[in-house]
């Protein structure tokens, strides 16, 4: 990593980012602007020994020295139009990540996975190898797949439903991570993140999953930890049929959050239904 000192306003007022967040873009951040003054940081660099996807010509992302307020994080959320910088909550600044044992990959691997080919192929794999007993979680869909949720309707903009839960998340005192992206689903991958490693070896078929459900929920990334990925969410669910819908969705992206929490889909569904945030954990 490399240390950076805290940059002054008047560095972000000449009308470009300065060059430890610029090198974050492949075009060098060209038209990017930021005028939010940042913390001390560092840019983090993929470790080349960890993995083969994670040797790359640019740092991953940056992250700050400090925790941050939800209300920073809402300020450079709300610049991200802008500067080309979407903010995520890291938990703990001595994660993984800081040692630089992250994978990134770039952003238009997402566009060759979808939501629904993931859904089908999860489902399928965790069925065929499943004893019969087991599959009675997944009731009332059993064996077949549903397919993705219809979309839901948005209760307020969903930025503002980022703010709100940013405010919480940041409640656990964490660090600020920088991700050069167009959308917050991107930074799942080009962060390099690894926190779903033991449920799917390669991010970003999950990736794909989450910019379906920004699509569609109107979800937004807020939160990253070792092993967990906190998600706001402006047009959740809000019948028990929907949420079983959209709950099958869950199952197939994180199993531990029904297997070793509910126990069901139906009993999850009724967790989730109308929830503003959605919280998911890997073992």
């Amino acid at each position: 990593m490399v240390r950076i000192g805290s940059v002054e306003m008047d560095d972000c007022e000449r009308g470009h980012l300065p060059p430890f967040l610029s090198q974050l873009f492949a075009d060098g951040g060209e038209g990017r602007r930021l005028s939010v003054e940042l913390p001390p940081g560092d840019v983090v660099w993929p470790d080349p020994g960890y993995s083969q996807l994670s040797i790359r010509a640019r740092p991953a992302f940056w992250l700050s020295d400090v925790a941050v307020s939800g209300e920073y994080w809402a300020l450079l959320r709300a610049q991200h139009e802008h500067s080309g910088l979407w903010p995520v909550l890291l938990e703990d600044s001595v994660q993984p990540w800081a040692a630089g044992q992250i994978a990134p990959d770039a952003a238009a691997e997402i566009d060759n996975y979808h939501a629904a080919a993931f859904m089908a192929e999860v489902w399928t794999d965790w069925v065929a190898k499943a004893h019969a007993d087991q599959v009675d979680i997944l009731d009332p869909f059993g064996p077949r797949c549903p397919g993705p949720a219809p979309p839901g309707k948005l209760v307020a903009d969903p930025g503002v439903v980022a703010d709100w839960y940013a405010r919480l998340v940041a409640e656990r005192r964490t660090p600020l991570g920088l991700v050069a992206v167009e959308r917050s689903a991107d930074a799942l991958a080009v962060m390099g993140w690894q926190g779903a490693l033991n449920h799917n070896e390669w991010m970003v078929p999950l990736a794909a999953v989450v910019r379906s459900w920004e699509e569609r929920f109107g979800a937004r990334v807020v939160g990253m930890g070792f092993n967990t990925l906190d998600l706001s969410v402006a047009a959740p669910p809000t019948t028990s049929e929907h949420a079983l819908h959209v709950a099958a969705e869950h199952w197939t992206f994180c199993p531990d959050s029904i297997i070793q929490g509910a126990g069901t889909l139906i009993d999850y569904a009724e967790q989730i239904k109308g929830r503003n945030a959605w919280s998911f954990w890997w073992d």
